[in-house]
């Protein structure tokens, strides 16, 4: 939730009450972006391993690391915290905006791939932050994903609760069904591909410690 309303807040307010233009609002979204997920990566990780992404989630489960109810559990609060989020943002700016709900009409067609490599740098950098132990893991994300949504075509969504939100405003911030859901798919192709290149870097030491 807290996420998602830093997200779309933070477009908002550069866009619709400083009327900036939409790269200087990019530019306010990542630096907004990174700071406050890395925030919340080191504030929630103790309590549920701060699992604000549903394709993380799914990748946790794939390692054994949350059981498979579980998993469905965090994903569904994931995305009601995601849609709530995106509804106080809409509040806070209810005067430029208009309401707390609509559906987005703002076209992302054309920048599928760069879901797919998102996700994939994402899956893949938090897989071996974790396999390494590191205690940097919400800075390195953090960071991460604040320099991926100045450096990929859609911006850096790479998280299907965060696009399932913007499909419900019809500002800058929106994208629309269609794209929301082929986004989405990009997603999990990102994931399953870095996910699919993890297992490969580590499948001999794998096999070595079952030998073992």
């Amino acid at each position: 939730m807290l996420l998602v309303t830093a997200a779309v807040s933070s477009m908002l307010l550069f866009t619709a009450t400083f009327e900036s233009t939409k790269s200087v609002a990019v530019l306010a979204n990542a630096i907004t972006v990174a700071f406050v997920l890395c925030a919340l990566i080191e504030v929630f990780a103790p309590i549920s391993g701060a699992h604000f992404n549903p394709v993380v989630t799914m990748i946790m489960a794939f390692e054994k690391r949350i059981g498979a109810v579980k998993s469905v559990a965090f994903v569904l609060v994931q995305i009601v915290g995601g849609v709530t989020g995106m509804m106080l943002a809409r509040l806070m700016f209810l005067d430029e905006v208009g309401s707390l709900l609509a559906i987005s009409d703002t076209a992302r067609s054309h920048t599928y791939i760069g879901e797919i490599i998102g996700t994939f740098v994402l899956i893949l950098a938090l897989l071996l932050l974790v396999k390494s132990k590191s205690s940097k893991i919400s800075l390195t994300i953090g960071l991460l994903v604040g320099g991926q949504i100045m450096a990929t075509s859609s911006t850096m969504f790479a998280n299907p609760q965060v696009t399932i939100a913007r499909m419900f405003t019809c500002c800058v911030v929106g994208i629309r069904p269609l794209d929301g859901a082929i986004f989405i798919a990009m997603q999990v192709i990102g994931a399953l591909l870095a996910y699919a290149v993890y297992r490969f870097i580590f499948a001999k030491s794998t096999q070595t410690e079952e030998i073992q």
